[in-house]
């Protein structure tokens, strides 16, 4: 079977990214790419990098344009994606069911309205499926329940990209209750895209290179509460988890390493062997020697995460360790913001969707140099 799949916010990056895997996907056929504009114009004056697709014309983002399509991926920016997905609902409910969406903006990721009135100022759109299939629930050592979950939507919410590489580093831990979520701090290196195409001034090259700006400091960033929603999940007790993060864009086009410092438990510290246990806790969330996660890999010790080996790929490198004088843990996550922290997930929770082989059509080699 072959599922037509239109994109809305074609010309972005991120737009950009998800047609790059959806052209290589074998049961996927591309249909109206839309903006707003950007309308009229060729696609490949955004993307021409993408051949095959470079004489399409870019279509307006309209409902009745997106409504004729088995799936939509909505890449548009935070808060616009309500007001189409409520327009494909009613268009919907009149000439039968909506198309599966994927919204790779932030509207529909928090479960909480309260959460999302504080960080974004705008009405809640309601919460989807969050697109994670590694999130691990409380009690579980390796993660079933959220592709259980995935597997049976039709609506999916990809999550924020610096909000993957913080839970993808952390989780095993608060799930082992192995580290405590009462004083967390992460520092992230963040490339430039993923701050998207709008001009402006210091995002110009002439900011940007050779600089590093720190931004959304003081606990403002919109990914936060994410970010705690996911660590609950895992197991921190609800209302616990105190977060200090801080982004820092660096001289990159894409990527993200996360550092994430977390207060040791009781029952690490106490341990026989502290550093073994640690190391079980991730080997059993995401497998060791390629075994398990076939799109997390938990490097070698002693083998520290780098954006570089991971560009361009679906795949996120993890590695922890103690850090004895500060009588803490340390875990740490590299990714492609725009790969595994955006279109190969959405990808990825698409596949489960439509009930294909998860992996399909996502790049785990990386490119280099």
């Amino acid at each position: 079977m072959t599922w037509t799949v239109a994109v809305a916010g074609a010309t972005g990056y991120a737009g950009g990214e998800v047609l790059r895997l959806l052209a290589a996907h074998p049961e996927l056929r591309i249909g109206a790419l839309t903006a707003a504009s950007s309308a009229g114009s060729r696609l490949g004056d955004h993307h021409p990098h993408l051949l095959s697709l470079a004489d399409r014309i870019v279509q307006p983002t309209e409902a009745e344009v997106l409504a004729e399509h088995d799936v939509v991926v909505l890449a548009l920016p935070h808060g616009a994606s309500g007001a189409i997905t409520a327009a494909l609902e009613k268009l919907g409910s009149a000439d039968g069911p909506t198309p599966v969406l994927i919204d790779c903006g932030a509207d529909h990721r928090l479960t909480s309205q309260q959460a999302w009135e504080t960080f974004y100022r705008s009405d809640y759109a309601g919460a989807w499926t969050y697109g994670m299939p590694e999130l691990l629930h409380a009690g579980e050592t390796c993660a079933r329940a959220q592709r259980t979950e995935l597997a049976a939507t039709r609506r999916i919410a990809v999550p924020g990209c610096n909000v993957t590489a913080v839970t993808l580093a952390l989780q095993p831990g608060i799930a082992a209750g192995l580290i405590a979520a009462s004083r967390l701090t992460a520092v992230l290196a963040v490339g430039y895209s993923g701050a998207g195409k709008a001009l402006k001034p210091h995002l110009t090259a002439a900011e940007a290179l050779g600089s590093a700006q720190p931004y959304a400091v003081g606990g403002t960033h919109r990914h936060i509460p994410e970010i705690i929603q996911n660590l609950e999940m895992a197991g921190a007790a609800a209302g616990s988890t105190r977060l200090s993060f801080t982004p820092v864009l660096v001289p990159m086009s894409r990527g993200i390493l996360a550092t994430v410092t977390a207060p040791m438990t009781s029952a690490l510290r106490e341990a026989v062997d502290p550093d073994a246990m640690l190391r079980a806790a991730w080997e059993d969330a995401y497998g060791a020697a390629g075994r398990g996660e076939s799109l997390i890999h938990l490097l070698p010790e002693g083998t520290w995460p780098t954006t570089g080996a991971v560009l361009g790929s679906g795949t996120a490198t993890v590695q922890v360790a103690i850090d004895r004088g500060a009588d803490a843990v340390v875990a740490m996550c590299a990714i492609d913001n725009l790969g595994k922290g955006t279109a190969s997930a959405a990808v990825q929770s698409l596949n489960l969707a439509l009930g294909l082989e998860e992996n399909t059509a996502i790049t785990t080699q990386g490119v280099a140099p």
